[in-house]
C-alpha cells in the first residue's frame, strides 16, 4: 500500500486537487507521528493507516472521513494531541478521531469492563457521526487482513470479537462487501479446519459449478433479451462463512448443499425487475416458500432486492437475486451509498430514521451499569436474527428473532409497552408470551390500569423493552424498588452466613454505590430491586470496603432446627413422603397449591410441622437464606387422592363470557369448589376458578380448553400470596408458614 494507489482510488470520485492536498497533508502528519514505530508484521506503522483510508475510500467515502482515516491512530499511540489535530485539520476531524479512539489511557477492572466502555464510548460518538463506525470498520477489516503475524491466542479473541460485533454491525449498516469479508477471515482463524476444508471442496467443484453457472446465465439472457429488457447477469458464488452456517443450522454435508452459486440480474428500473421475476419463474418452477420481495418491504438496512430460489431442468438448484443498479450499490455499500455528507444534507428525515436502531441502542445502553450485561445485549441486539411484523395500518416493525407482542409494543412506544394487557396477532388474541413470525399482523390492547410485571423481563427479547420496563420499575416504583433492594441484600448476606448490620452500613454502601455511579445508600438499595445491579455484585464490593476498613467479617452459624416426630391428633397429609422421617404433620401451602407433577420441596415451620411448596413458589425463593429448613419431599407414586387449586382467567368483557369459561371447566367434569369475577372499566374481565384435580396433566387439559374461548387473553395458576405478598413478606417471613 502507497499513497500513489490511495491516490488512484480517491480522485476515481472526487478529482478535486484541493481536497487531495489535505490528504497529502494528513498523510505526511501520520507518518511524522508514527515516525520510528512498526507493525508485529516489521512492517512501518503507516502501511495501516494508509490501508484504513484506501478502504474508506474503496467506499467512496467523503474527504473528511478519508483524512480521519489517515488519523486515526495519533491520539492512542503517539503524543500527538487533540488541540494538535484540531488547529491543523479543524474540529470535524478532531471529533473523528477522538470517536474512534480506544480508552487506552484509563484503568478498568477487568478486560470485559474495557471493551464495554470502548463501545459505550463509540456509540455516543456515533449518535453525533455515524462516520465514526465507518472508520471503525474500515480499521478492523485492515488488521483482519494482517491478522497472520499475531499468535494463535490473538487471533482467535480478534476473530470472535469481529464475528460477534463488527460483521454485525457492517449487516446493520447495510455494508454487505466489508460484512462478508470480516465474516470469513473471521472463520479462517476461528475454525481453520472446517475453512480449508471447504476451500478444498469448492476449489475441486469450481470448473463444473462455473459450466452450470455459464448455461444458466446464457438461457436468462436469451429470454430477458426477448422481452426488451437491458440487464447485467452474472454469478456470485456464495461466501465460505454463510455455507458453513448452512451446513451447521440444516445438519448437511458440502455434497447436500446445492446452492452455492446464485445469478444476480441487475436491470434498470423496479419495474423491470418485477418482469424478469416473471421471466425467471416461467423459466423454471420456484420453490414454495423461498421467495423474498425485500424492494416491496426493505431490511432496516435499507437493502432492496427480490429473492428467488428455482429448481432448474439439471434438478439443480439456483438462487436468482433481481435488483436495479442504484439497489445494487445500496447493497453493496450501504449507509455509504447514500451518505448525506457528500451534498451537505443536514435535515435528512429519511437518513435519520435509517439510523434508528442506533438511537434506540444509544437509549437502553446508557441504563446497563454491569459490563458483561452491556456486552450481552449488544451481542443480542446486533447478531439477532429478525422477524417482520406488520401494524394495523401495514407499516413494517422489525425485531429481534423470539421476540413476542411486549417486543412489538415497547417498539411502538413506550406508553404503549407500559399499558399493555393483551395482543391480537392476525386477529387472535394470543398470549403476551407468543413469539412473534414474520408476516404477522400485530394488534396490542391496552388499559389505563395496566403496569409492566417484572416478570416480563423473563420473556421479552429486545433490549429495548427490557429497558424500558426496568425504566418503569426505576422511576414509579422507587419506594418499593429500596424496600425489596434491602431484603435482597440481607437475604444473600445471611445465606453467605454473614451479619447484614455489619455490612449495611451507610458508609459502605454509599462507597459502593459510587463504583456504580450511584449516590446515596438508597441508589444502591433501589438499583438491587430493579435489577439494575446484582446483589453479588454489591457484596463482593461490600466485603472489600469492609475488610479494607475492620478486617475480616464475623460469620455466625445459625443453630439447626431439630425436626421431631408428630404427636398430635391430626393426620398427616397423605400423599407426600418426606425423606428420612416419618409420621410428620403435613400441609400444603395456600400460597402456591401444589399438585402431583410440580417439583415441591418441604419447609420446616415452627410449631406447624412440614410446608409444602412449589419449588418456584415466591416465599420458598424469599426464605433462600435458611437453607437448614428445607426438606427433601416426594409424591407417593399411586396416588388417587385430588388437590384444589385455583386459576385466573382474563379475558375481553362480554355477554356469556364466564359461562363459556364455566362450561369449559365443567366439560371436564371437575368439582368447581368456588368462583369470583370483576369487570375493570377498561371492559377486562378477571375470573378466578377453584376446582378439584388429580394432578399437573389434569389441570393442564382443562386450561387448554379455557384458552380456546373465544376472547381470552390468558388462563395462569393463580396464589393467593401473589397479590399480598409485597404487603406481608415481613410477617410471613418472621412468623413461618
Amino acid at each position: 500500500m502507497s499513497l500513489q494507489v490511495l491516490k488512484r482510488r480517491f480522485v476515481k470520485y472526487n478529482d478535486r486537487r484541493e481536497d487531495w492536498a489535505l490528504i497529502r497533508k494528513a498523510y505526511q502528519f501520520a507518518l511524522k507521528a508514527h515516525a520510528g514505530q512498526k507493525r508485529v508484521s516489521g512492517e512501518s506503522y503507516i502501511t495501516h493507516p494508509l490501508g484504513v483510508a484506501y478502504i474508506l475510500a474503496d467506499l467512496e467515502l467523503d474527504l473528511v472521513t478519508i483524512v480521519t482515516g489517515l488519523l486515526h491512530d495519533v491520539l492512542e499511540d503517539t503524543p500527538v494531541t487533540y488541540d494538535e489535530i484540531e488547529k491543523e485539520f479543524g474540529e470535524e476531524v478532531a471529533s473523528l478521531v477522538d470517536g474512534v479512539t480506544k480508552l487506552s489511557r484509563m484503568e478498568f477492572r477487568s478486560k470485559e469492563e474495557h471493551q464495554a466502555e470502548t463501545w459505550r464510548k463509540m456509540f455516543v460518538a456515533m449518535a453525533r457521526d455515524i462516520r465514526v463506525i465507518l472508520i471503525k470498520l474500515a480499521d478492523r477489516t485492515h488488521n483482519m487482513r494482517t491478522l497472520r503475524y499475531l499468535n494463535s491466542s490473538k487471533q482467535k479473541e480478534i476473530s470472535l470479537e469481529t464475528l460477534e460485533i463488527y460483521a454485525p454491525l457492517a449487516h446493520r449498516l447495510g455494508i454487505y462487501k466489508i460484512k462478508w469479508e470480516l465474516e470469513d477471515l473471521a472463520f479462517r482463524y476461528l475454525n481453520k479446519q472446517e475453512y480449508y476444508y471447504l476451500v478444498d471442496k469448492l476449489s475441486k467443484k469450481r470448473r463444473e459449478r462455473e459450466d452450470f453457472i455459464g448455461r444458466m446465465i446464457e438461457i436468462l439472457k436469451e429470454k430477458i433479451t426477448e422481452a426488451g429488457i437491458a440487464a447485467d447477469i452474472s454469478g456470485r458464488p456464495k461466501h465460505l462463512y454463510s455455507i458453513y452456517n448452512k451446513m451447521k443450522n440444516q445438519g448437511k454435508d458440502f455434497n447436500e448443499i446445492y446452492d452455492l452459486t446464485a445469478v444476480r440480474i441487475i436491470v434498470d428500473s423496479v419495474r423491470d425487475c418485477y418482469a424478469a421475476l416473471g421471466i425467471v419463474h416461467t423459466l423454471w418452477r420456484p420453490i414454495p416458500g423461498h421467495f423474498n420481495d425485500y424492494i416491496a418491504m426493505p431490511k432496516p438496512n435499507m437493502y432492496q432486492s427480490l429473492h428467488t430460489t428455482v429448481v432448474c431442468a439439471e434438478n439443480e438448484l439456483l438462487e436468482v437475486q433481481i435488483r436495479t443498479k442504484e439497489m445494487h450499490r445500496t447493497a453493496e455499500y450501504g449507509i455509504a451509498a447514500h451518505w448525506k455528507y457528500k451534498e451537505k444534507v443536514r435535515d435528512d428525515r429519511e437518513f435519520e430514521e435509517k439510523l434508528s436502531w442506533l438511537r434506540q441502542l444509544l437509549d437502553w445502553q446508557q441504563d446497563l451499569k454491569d459490563a458483561h450485561e452491556f456486552m450481552e445485549h449488544l451481542r443480542i441486539d446486533l447478531f439477532a436474527d429478525e422477524v417482520f411484523v406488520f401494524t394495523p395500518r401495514g407499516d413494517v416493525i422489525d425485531l429481534p428473532a423470539g421476540s413476542i407482542p411486549l417486543d412489538f409494543a415497547y417498539k411502538i412506544h413506550t406508553d404503549i409497552g407500559n399499558h399493555c394487557v393483551g395482543a391480537k396477532v392476525n386477529g387472535r388474541i394470543v398470549p403476551l408470551e407468543y413469539k412473534l413470525k414474520t408476516g404477522d399482523i400485530v394488534e396490542i390492547i391496552t388499559s389505563k390500569q395496566g403496569n409492566p410485571s417484572r416478570d416480563w423481563l423473563k420473556f421479552v427479547k429486545s433490549s429495548q423493552a427490557k429497558s424500558k420496563i426496568r425504566a418503569w420499575f426505576k422511576k414509579e416504583r422507587r419506594e418499593e424498588n429500596i424496600a425489596k433492594g434491602k431484603e435482597t441484600l440481607e437475604r444473600e448476606i445471611r445465606k453467605l452466613h454473614l451479619e447484614p448490620h455489619l455490612l449495611l452500613k451507610e458508609q459502605l454502601l454509599e462507597e459502593v454505590g459510587a463504583k456504580f455511579n450511584l449516590l446515596s445508600e438508597d441508589d444502591v438499595y433501589a438499583a438491587v430491586g430493579y435489577g439494575g445491579v446484582s446483589p453479588q455484585q454489591v457484596i463482593t464490593k461490600l466485603q472489600d470496603e469492609y475488610r479494607k476498613k475492620f478486617g475480616e467479617e464475623k460469620r455466625q452459624l445459625p443453630p439447626p432446627v431439630e425436626l421431631k416426630p408428630w404427636k398430635g391428633a391430626a393426620k398427616a397429609a397423605k400423599g407426600i413422603k418426606v425423606q428420612g422421617i416419618d409420621n410428620l404433620l403435613i400441609r400444603f401451602s395456600k400460597c402456591c397449591n401444589p399438585l402431583p407433577g410440580d417439583e415441591i420441596i418441604g419447609f420446616t415451620t415452627r410449631g406447624r410441622g412440614i410446608s409444602i411448596h412449589r419449588v418456584d413458589c415466591p416465599n420458598i425463593m424469599r426464605a433462600a437464606g435458611e437453607k437448614e429448613r428445607y426438606l427433601q419431599v416426594f409424591w407417593e407414586a399411586d396416588n388417587d387422592l385430588s388437590y384444589p387449586v385455583e386459576i385466573e382467567v382474563t379475558g375481553m368483557d362480554r355477554p356469556n363470557f364466564l359461562t363459556e369459561v364455566m362450561y369449559a371447566v365443567s366439560e371436564s367434569k371437575v368439582n368447581i369448589t368456588a368462583v369470583n369475577g370483576r369487570m375493570s372499566k377498561d371492559k377486562m374481565a378477571v375470573v378466578h376458578l377453584t376446582f378439584v384435580v388429580r394432578d399437573l396433566e389434569h389441570l393442564e387439559h382443562i386450561m387448554n380448553r379455557i384458552k380456546r374461548v373465544k376472547d381470552v387473553f390468558s388462563v395462569r395458576r393463580y396464589a393467593e400470596a401473589n397479590s399480598v405478598q409485597e404487603r406481608n413478606v415481613r410477617q410471613i417471613s418472621r412468623k413461618g408458614w
